[in-house]
């Protein structure tokens, strides 16, 4: 889900794609998703997505 919601902000450019991204998955993740997310394989995400994804493990 993650690459579809990175792919949906994709045309606005890597960096708003990437803060974008992982806006949504603060707002509207449940930490059940966010938690399954942060433990899974990365290199399956598009680069945004991981980008979104790192960003988002740096600040916890």
């Amino acid at each position: 889900m993650a690459n579809q919601i990175a792919a949906n902000f994709a045309a606005a450019g890597e960096t708003q794609a990437v803060a974008a991204t992982a806006e949504h998955i603060t707002k509207f993740w449940d930490p059940r998703m966010k938690a399954g997310i942060f433990a899974s394989d990365l290199s399956a995400l598009s680069p945004i997505a991981r980008a979104a994804v790192e960003s988002l493990q740096e600040q916890a």
